[in-house]
């Protein structure tokens, strides 16, 4: 659910408490006014700030569409030029609302510091919030569209904590996550990064729990998951068989793995793609390099398995990929 989501449910939410209570199908028609054409129930600076964010995320992602017809010099210059412009926005929504926290969210995100700099920094702006992602009824915080900043910061801040090999700390604060808004279905994912550093710490019985809560949903990053798991713990038959279940389970998978693909960056969340296609595959996959790379020898072992090799060259060449 994006910002956009956030401030239709905000105004819809406030004219119904102005002209209330409202009938389910005539809020449902009110909520439908608003999402075609926001700009006409906004009337307070705050709203005006996400419905001005919301528009710079929008038109950042419409101007990569054709990232891929670009060389890397030419990509590089581009992408620069447009987080220059998705900042200026943040700004001018702060000028709006300093209290815009999913600005500030998005401003440190698309400054794209060193993972260790962007977690102390998000870490500090999650310090400065009162309230707590576990308040109210329980696992219910995502029911409530003004306390869904709060949550979109630590999911990313335990996203961010991966990446700077603070595998503890994502651990607990992706665990918060889930526990607040398991009602909702986890909308943020943060059940992905939270089986990521169970694996790489090892906590079997933490990636099992999670994987249970959400049996029926398996993803790139379940899967991907329980292959480090098993490998880091020297269970090499059984993590044998997960390798095999992520290439077979996860379209590309194998390709992905041995030929990992650069993902731009999460303005605030991941996006939403088909469950273990290729795209998740890509995206599981460049959030576990923090891990594969702290345990060298896991991508050779992977290279000698000649089934994976083949399913990779496969892919590859089924979709008109470098090999």
């Amino acid at each position: 659910m994006s910002i956009r989501d956030d401030l239709i449910e905000r105004c819809a939410w406030k004219r119904n408490q102005k002209v209330g209570p409202l009938s389910k199908e005539a809020y449902a028609e009110l909520s439908l006014a608003v999402r075609e054409n926001p700009e006409s129930f906004v009337d307070e600076d705050a709203e005006r700030a996400l419905l001005l964010l919301a528009g710079a995320l929008d038109a950042y992602r419409e101007a990569s569409r054709n990232d891929d017809l670009l060389d890397d010099d030419a990509y590089a210059a581009e992408h620069a030029r447009r987080l220059e412009l998705l900042r200026q926005a943040c700004e001018r929504s702060l000028s709006l609302d300093e209290g815009c926290l999913d600005a500030r969210l998005v401003s440190e995100i698309a400054s794209d510091t060193e993972p260790d700099a962007l977690a102390t920094r998000l870490a500090r702006l999650e310090k400065d919030l009162v309230a707590r992602p576990d308040e109210g009824e329980p696992g219910g915080a995502w029911e409530d569209p003004f306390g869904r900043p709060r949550l979109r910061l630590i999911a990313a801040l335990a996203r961010t904590n991966v990446d700077a090999a603070r595998f503890s700390l994502a651990r607990d604060e992706a665990s918060s996550v889930v526990a607040a808004t398991l009602s909702s279905g986890d909308p943020l994912g943060a059940r992905h990064t939270l089986m990521l550093a169970c694996a790489r710490l090892e906590d079997e019985e933490g990636l099992g729990a999670t994987e249970a809560l959400f049996s029926e949903r398996e993803s790139a990053w379940s899967h991907l998951s329980r292959v480090l798991l098993l490998y880091k713990l020297g269970r090499m038959s059984a993590a044998r068989r997960a390798l095999r279940g992520f290439d077979s389970l996860c379209a590309g998978g194998a390709y992905a793995l041995l030929r990992p693909v650069y993902v731009d960056l999460y303005l605030p969340e991941r996006p939403e793609v088909p469950a273990c296609g290729f795209e998740e595959a890509i995206m599981a996959v460049r959030e576990a390099e923090p891990i594969i790379a702290d345990v060298p020898e896991f991508l050779g072992w992977c290279q000698g398995h000649d089934w994976l090799m083949a399913s990779a060259q496969s892919f590859a060449e089924r979709n008109d990929l470098d090999w």
